[in-house]
């Protein structure tokens, strides 16, 4: 049976239970890359407070979030949360404070409020409804018209999916890769969020959508001789002309990106 998220014992009172901690150099850069192009206004403010929750045994990932936010703002101030204390002891072996820093907290944030919350790979040890109730705990510690972007990668950040949330609810759905390494777009279901991995069935939206992509993908095979990025972009182009909501351009789905409303995958 699945433990219940609950208060950690000890002054922090931190919510939620300790990830795997496994992680790698750039696992989390096309989040990244996402995140500092999509949300460079809201990122824009004086010296805007971005939190990384739960980034495992090593603060890599944070350290490189860090310096790719400042490409946006030199000002962005950095959190990275932990619940284990020995990976929050790693975390201000490098810390840079107030620019870097590192600190014990769950769902709740130690207190912070941040314009922006980034929350990786930690929902999958728990329940569908376990994960919506994560959801809306940290949605409610964001700063006014803050965004939470959740999701999953592999573990080197090859395959990734996210959702970005505001106090509104679920806002977009990213599907992100390398595409060299797909056989299909479909191989991306494994990285589903919790809140759509379960759904990935037939008569559920984000069934249909991975099924229409793969169809566009196969579509696009013409394009392979110019390369798997070449192809994607093509299948990307093709899901758009078929009517599916897709909000970026060209220049993203040459990075192995797309993103939809998330109405259109929504259980």
């Amino acid at each position: 049976m699945a433990r219940t998220p609950r208060l950690a014992a000890g002054r922090a009172r931190a919510l939620g239970l300790p990830t795997r901690g496994t992680t790698n150099p750039n696992r989390l850069r096309r989040v990244d890359r996402w995140v500092a192009h999509t949300y460079r206004d809201l990122l824009s403010g004086p010296e805007p407070l971005v939190v990384d929750l739960g980034y495992g045994s090593s603060p890599v990932t944070t350290v490189e979030l860090a310096a790719r936010l400042r490409a946006v703002n030199p000002d962005v101030r950095v959190l990275g949360l932990e619940l284990d204390a020995d990976r929050v002891a790693a975390g201000k072996e490098v810390a840079d404070p107030p620019r870097l820093d590192f600190r014990r907290g769950g769902f709740e944030l130690a207190g912070a409020r941040p314009v922006l919350l980034r929350a990786f790979n930690v929902l999958r040890q728990y329940t569908e409804e376990q994960a919506a109730e994560a959801w809306d705990t940290m949605v409610g510690r964001l700063a006014p018209g803050g965004v939470l972007v959740e999701g999953t990668c592999d573990e080197i950040g090859r395959r990734c999916c996210w959702v970005a949330l505001t106090a509104e609810g679920p806002r977009t759905f990213t599907l992100s890769c390398l595409p060299a390494d797909l056989e299909t777009p479909g191989d991306l279901a494994e990285r589903l969020p919790k809140a759509l991995i379960h759904h990935n069935v037939p008569g559920e939206r984000v069934h249909a959508l991975l099924s229409e992509l793969d169809a566009c993908w196969a579509t696009a095979a013409p394009f392979a001789p110019y390369g798997p990025r070449a192809r994607w972009v093509e299948a990307v182009r093709l899901l758009a002309d078929r009517g599916w909501p897709v909000l970026d351009d060209r220049r993203r789905w040459r990075l192995g990106e797309v993103t939809l409303h998330w109405d259109v995958v929504s259980p």
